[in-house]
């Protein structure tokens, strides 16, 4: 698929940057609670069979998913991350794809789809139900899909600029520099601040922004746990349980709203598949 939208462009130049490599790289080496214990839900089920990571960065989750089955294929989008990975795990299928058209991929095929690091934000709308529409394909019948995506009802969302502040602190070091920071970011994060406002739409049930993540370089879409919902219930899949990032904890399905920074998905193919509705289709 050619990548020609505005998100898309945003992305390719934030992936490419030196910060998005340091990041990505060296830096985002942990795993946050809650998809550490969306993996122990999915574990058990899934051991032994076929899995896919969709995006793979540098390769974080890839130890999470490798031990729970070494029948694993990961794909990226981006040249430069996919090559860094297979550097660091050179015996493993990973493959150049975008997630919004797998068709290389086999169909009812994976015992788990898993989409880590809210990268399904990464796209617009449309886009998004493209992923999940290509998620529910290649998932085997009675198979399950994970995925992490911003709250918007969560602190991220109302992140600006000025979260580049230094804290206040006794400590003349560790003051100075948060200061000599915030002289070398604060400007580069100002401007892409209000070069992307132009780009910022709302909706009923989510939102387009940017991100405070990579000095608000990109834009993502946050989305509210009732419209995540809505929008599984649209493909047919049934919702196995949801994780909050910060505690662990489950949120039940009666919850309408959460303080979680992002949510982990877990949700189930129908052992008894049924075709896609029409109004879903029509976004292809």
């Amino acid at each position: 698929m050619t990548m020609t939208g505005p998100l898309d462009r945003i992305y390719q130049r934030a992936w490419t940057s030196h910060i998005a490599s340091r990041e990505l790289s060296i830096e985002k080496t942990w795993v946050d609670l809650g998809l550490t214990a969306a993996f122990d839900w999915v574990a058990g089920e899934c051991a032994g069979q076929p899995l896919l990571e969709i995006s793979v960065g540098a390769g974080q989750p890839i130890p999470l998913m490798t031990q729970i089955s070494c029948d694993y294929t990961g794909i990226d989008y981006s040249p430069r991350l996919l090559e860094q990975v297979r550097l660091r795990f050179p015996d493993l299928d990973l493959r150049l794809m975008d997630a919004r058209d797998m068709a290389g991929l086999e169909s009812d095929h994976y015992a788990l789809a898993a989409f880590c690091w809210n990268g399904i934000d990464c796209v617009n709308y449309q886009d998004r139900q493209r992923v999940l529409g290509e998620m529910y394909r290649v998932t085997r019948p009675g198979g399950l899909v994970l995925f992490s995506s911003h709250n918007r009802d969560g602190p991220g969302f109302r992140e600006s600029i000025w979260k580049l502040r230094p804290r206040l602190s006794r400590n003349p070091l560790r003051l100075g520099w948060g200061v000599a920071r915030m002289l070398r970011l604060f400007p580069l994060a100002t401007y892409h601040y209000f070069r992307h406002m132009r780009c910022r739409r709302d909706y009923a049930g989510y939102s387009i922004k940017a991100a405070a993540a990579h000095f608000f370089r990109i834009m993502i879409v946050y989305t509210t746990l009732p419209e995540q919902r809505r929008q599984l219930a649209s493909f047919g899949f049934q919702i196995d349980a949801v994780f909050g990032s910060g505690d662990g904890k489950r949120i039940y399905a009666e919850t309408q709203t959460s303080d979680a920074w992002w949510f982990h998905f877990i949700a189930r193919k129908p052992a008894q598949t049924r075709e896609l509705a029409q109004n879903v289709l029509a976004v292809k």
